[in-house]
């Protein structure tokens, strides 16, 4: 048997979603000489989780999510993570505006468009709680837009789809931002790729990463397929990056590091009744997050959401839970079961004793039927029809489980795994995920290049002001880069303005 030939390169990208898109073009603009190939085993870029209908879209900056706010048992409300999601949520944004301004990204508004962010109570208690929770979000900068509305004619002036037909004698409340956006990860990855792409990196789409081994020098042999014709080829790299969503914890698993040991992962689908009647889309321009069911997962919060994907408004609402084995929407059935290995058996055992719940949870979740789903969108829309509504299925995510004393934990984040010696690394997990790619990528470059990181900090600094410092003890500096990155990303132009400028930049 002929032995294969090795392709060498300085970095393997494993995936082609907004993570691996986002860390090429960080790496493009930092190390213009490197050698990149990214490997997708899908024909196109972005179609799992990145793709715009398999996530929510919401640029998640903690304006809304009420799981992010939880309350005291003194009736405060703790906003520490909401802080913490904010603070990464701007990070990405000065990178998109400073991509944008650069070239990086020449088509703005088909990724991002400004989109209210509201969060949404009714009862008296739960307004209550909006109370408190505006209470202390407000008088932080990265809040302080936000208000409180409680006002019935408010509320119908603001949300007249959800105001149709509705009793108003519940209380209602509202936590509205006005500078919440919405965001089409699959576009912004496809530009981020494309940039990267025409100065230089390989992409293999249709091809799949089979196996990963260390060599002695301390990189990496991959071993890809071509999916279409079955041709093998084996590429060596100085660094991996496995950021293929729900596929990364088979490929850690499979490189042997130790840091990805007693690591599990638990699928959870997700489907949405979506809209695309003008005539909703137009009575209903926000999104709008409720608070979760008893039981439910944080990611699982329900919403009404605005989506803007190929310059077209649509109404999406949910999620409701699915469930698969399948890692990936794409996946096989066999990722679950081929996933338990000895070293996270008990941790995957120890979760499916304590989350009896969320096991109740996705029961009643699957027992759903269509009309039972438009009932529940009906306590957001009373005037809901059946027939303006279809079930579209979303995409998977694997939540990590992670090893946690003499059993196992389920984690509802993102988890980035490093090699101690800094040659490979991944991301597991989800929401908020893509709207804090940046960061997260900042935090591997910095984990596994960190001679690297200290020369490259002038130029980091230039794409990310704010770099290293906390925004909200820096009024004045958030001031300063709110105000650039909402110039430069058009986000105080209307949409009609935006269209005629960017045809008269392409004529």
């Amino acid at each position: 048997m002929t032995e294969l030939k090795t392709v060498k390169t300085d970095v393997v990208l494993v995936g082609a979603g907004i993570m691996s898109a986002t860390l090429g073009a960080l790496l493009r603009l930092l190390e213009p000489n490197w050698s990149i190939t990214l490997v997708e085993r899908l024909d196109g870029a972005a179609a799992e989780s990145s793709d715009p209908w398999n996530n929510a879209g919401t640029g998640h900056s903690a304006l809304c999510e009420l799981n992010y706010t939880p309350q005291r048992s003194d009736g405060t409300v703790d906003i520490t993570k909401a802080v913490h999601v904010n603070e990464q949520f701007q990070v990405s944004r000065q990178f998109w505006s400073y991509a944008v301004d650069n070239g990086v990204l020449p088509d703005v508004r088909s990724f991002l468009n400004p989109i209210p962010h509201v969060s949404f109570v009714h009862g008296a208690e739960n307004a209550k709680y909006l109370r408190a929770r505006y209470d202390a979000l407000v008088t932080n900068p990265l809040f302080a837009t936000m208000e409180y509305i409680d006002d019935e004619a408010e509320f119908a002036r603001r949300l007249p789809f959800m105001a149709a037909k509705r009793n108003f004698s519940e209380p209602v409340a509202l936590n509205w931002t006005q500078d919440g956006t919405d965001v089409d990860f699959g576009s912004l990855s496809r530009q981020l790729i494309g940039y990267t792409a025409q100065r230089g990196m390989t992409t293999l789409f249709g091809h799949d990463v089979r196996d990963l081994h260390k060599e002695s020098d301390g990189s990496w042999t991959v071993k890809v397929v071509n999916r279409r014709n079955g041709n093998k080829r084996k590429i060596n790299a100085k660094f991996v990056f496995v950021g293929a969503g729900g596929g990364a914890l088979p490929l850690l698993q499979k490189s042997g590091i130790k840091e990805a040991k007693g690591f599990g992962g638990f699928p959870v689908g997700g489907q949405w009744l979506r809209s695309g009647n003008p005539e909703l889309a137009a009575m209903h321009q926000a999104k709008v997050y409720g608070a979760p069911p008893l039981g439910a997962p944080p990611m699982s919060v329900p919403h009404l959401d605005t989506r803007v994907i190929n310059g077209r408004s649509y109404l999406l609402f949910g999620p409701f839970a699915g469930w698969s084995p399948k890692f990936l929407k794409q996946g096989k059935v066999t990722d679950l079961p081929l996933s338990v290995k000895p070293n996270n058996l008990v941790s995957m055992l120890g979760v499916g004793l304590t989350e009896v719940s969320l096991l109740k949870y996705l029961i009643g979740q699957l027992a759903l039927s269509e009309a039972d789903r438009v009932d529940a969108l009906r306590e957001f829309a009373p005037s809901a029809v059946d027939s303006d509504w279809e079930l579209d299925i979303a995409g998977q995510r694997v939540q990590v489980i992670r090893r946690k004393g003499a059993g196992g934990v389920l984690e509802f984040g993102t988890t980035v795994l490093t090699a101690d010696d800094g040659s490979i690394a991944g991301l597991l997990g989800a929401s908020p995920g893509a709207s804090t790619a940046v960061p997260a990528m900042l935090d591997v470059m910095e984990r596994c290049f960190p001679e690297r990181f200290t020369a490259w900090q002038p130029k980091l600094k230039e794409m990310v002001p704010s770099l290293g410092v906390q925004l909200s003890t820096e009024p004045k500096l958030f001031e300063e880069v709110w105000a650039r990155g909402t110039e430069i990303l058009k986000l105080n132009e209307p949409k009609a303005q935006v269209a005629a400028a960017q045809a008269v930049a392409s004529a």
